[in-house]
């Protein structure tokens, strides 16, 4: 499954809400969390996801309610 970096601001997102998303099961667009880091100081949130392409990711932000800043295809070193 091909990976995606894309950054955010945190909003009204908690640290709590974040670590929950973590664990959640993939969606409806087929995404899942590989990895969710953040700084709530300045309010920023990069999200490490598999999804099937980007098209899902964007999809799967914009059902939050959340617009990414950007959104890049990524290779992983971990196996």
């Amino acid at each position: 499954m091909p990976k995606f970096i894309d950054t955010h601001p945190m909003g009204k997102l908690t640290a709590d809400q974040l670590k929950h998303l973590q664990t959640a099961a993939k969606d409806e667009f087929g995404v899942t969390h590989h990895d969710i880091l953040f700084n709530a100081q300045e309010d920023r949130v990069y999200c490490v996801l598999d999804a099937p392409n980007r098209a899902a990711v964007e999809r799967h932000h914009q059902h939050a309610g959340i617009k990414c800043e950007w959104v890049r295809e990524v290779e992983s070193t971990r196996v």
